[in-house]
């Protein structure tokens, strides 16, 4: 099969360009093509099922953001993710292929199949741990044999997490040996909103969690050593005194993704690994009855044919509005912005981590627009670029990774920094 050249014609194809949030990544690559590999302008394209709506997808972005080229000098290549061919043709063409069609355990494997065959790195934003532990398993040898790089996550899932632990690793002076992230979502008077693929893919992943049990078995993985002293899980629902707010593990890909990073650099690069474990806050006691009512009816109706069928019709009725079929409005995503504070604690430079408990702490901190989209987009098309310009830098010459495994080499940081995340140190109280 043919090896990644940079003599195809795109640096990018964004498929599911129609979609949602594919309409987003359309309007960032346009924005910052002018930051290719290199200095050079990106050269890129749009695929999906429809040329009509990628045309109208087009015109929409050239409105909006007052580039009348876009309308007639970006490529559109019909491509279907039932028809093989079709993405085979797809994927000849460009060197990274930002899959956007989700949820992706119906939709992603075969985008993946055909990048690896026919040689086009793969970027996507998935949250499905399941999907991504997956790829990683049946394909990371295949990708590694033909030189390509598939690297799931690169959205809000699971970019801040995963490079904000890094982060923090790197500005700890000593053995860092356990972190707590917490999650803030901050939203105007609309509230905060997402779209039905996001729903979506939670449902059939909490449907399906006894199958993730399984898969990691096959990994076959000895369990990562503890470093220091072991971190105590904190329980279902908890006042957080770090957040003033009730907070509850975070159930999205962020654990998943961070302990997967840890064990590369583990075995990989000899790094100690850290603990990790992810939270987020739900609010005060209103929103905490809240939750607890919907938690129970979501957990009960997954469980059947008939519930999942009815939470997927009506997500908006049986989310309380967190996620509707037309997804947020422009004032909530104007409106919303997001934190993520890394609480770690160590040993110092001086300190030997098998001797006594912990004696050093970090805070850091990752903010950003809104999550769900503005900055999923900004990641995705930066960590496109930084794999780019920067090829050398990643591990191996490809392979199946997370984000932090990929770019804990590379400029992504950096990268990020200019756009819509920033990443700091912060005060410890």
């Amino acid at each position: 099969m043919a090896a990644v050249t940079s003599s195809r014609p795109y640096h990018v194809i964004i498929f599911g360009a129609t979609g949602f949030t594919g309409q987003f990544v359309v309007e960032e690559v346009a924005r910052t093509a002018a930051e290719g590999p290199g200095g050079a302008p990106l050269k890129w394209a749009v695929a999906g099922r429809s040329r009509q709506r990628l045309e109208d997808v087009l015109g929409r972005a050239a409105g909006r953001l007052s580039m009348p080229e876009l309308r007639t000098d970006i490529e559109i290549i019909v491509a279907d993710v039932s028809i093989e061919e079709s993405l085979a043709i797809m994927c000849q063409q460009g060197l990274v292929i930002l899959n956007c069609v989700g949820p992706y355990r119906f939709y992603g494997e075969p985008v993946v199949k055909a990048c690896v065959e026919n040689g086009a790195h793969y970027l996507d934003i998935c949250g499905e741990p399941q999907f991504l532990e997956r790829m990683q398993l049946e394909y990371h040898t295949k990708a590694l044999d033909r030189g390509v790089y598939v690297i799931g996550s690169c959205g809000f899932d699971s970019v801040p997490a995963d490079l904000g632990v890094l982060y923090t690793q790197r500005q700890f002076k000593g053995t860092l040996t356990a972190v707590e992230s917490f999650l803030k979502i901050s939203s105007g008077p609309e509230g905060f909103s997402g779209h039905d693929a996001t729903w979506q893919s939670a449902v059939y992943g909490f449907a399906d969690s006894g199958s993730l049990r399984q898969l990691r078995k096959k990994f076959g993985h000895t369990p990562l050593p503890v470093v220091g002293a072991k971190v105590k899980k904190r329980g279902f629902m908890f006042f957080s005194r770090e957040i003033e707010q009730y907070a509850i593990p975070f159930m999205g890909s962020d654990p998943s993704v961070v302990k997967r990073t840890q064990r590369f650099l583990y075995e990989e690069q000899q790094q100690s690994p850290v603990q990790y474990s992810a939270y987020v806050g739900v609010g005060g006691l209103f929103s905490v009855v809240k939750l607890f009512c919907s938690g129970l009816l979501f957990w009960f109706m997954v469980k059947f044919s008939l519930g999942r069928k009815l939470l997927t019709m009506f997500p908006s009725f049986f989310s309380f509005g967190m996620f509707s079929k037309s997804g947020p409005t422009t004032k909530q995503i104007e409106d919303t912005c997001f934190s993520l504070t890394f609480f770690g604690e160590g040993y110092s430079e001086s300190t030997d981590p098998s001797q006594g408990r912990p004696n050093a702490k970090i805070c850091t901190q990752v903010v950003g627009a809104e999550p769900g989209y503005v900055v999923t987009v900004s990641t995705l098309v930066q960590a496109a670029v930084t794999l780019l310009d920067e090829l050398h830098s990643l591990p191996r010459r490809g392979g199946v990774y997370t984000p932090g495994a990929a770019f804990y080499k590379t400029s992504l940081i950096d990268r990020l920094q200019n756009h819509s995340v920033k990443f700091s140190v912060r005060h410890c109280e």
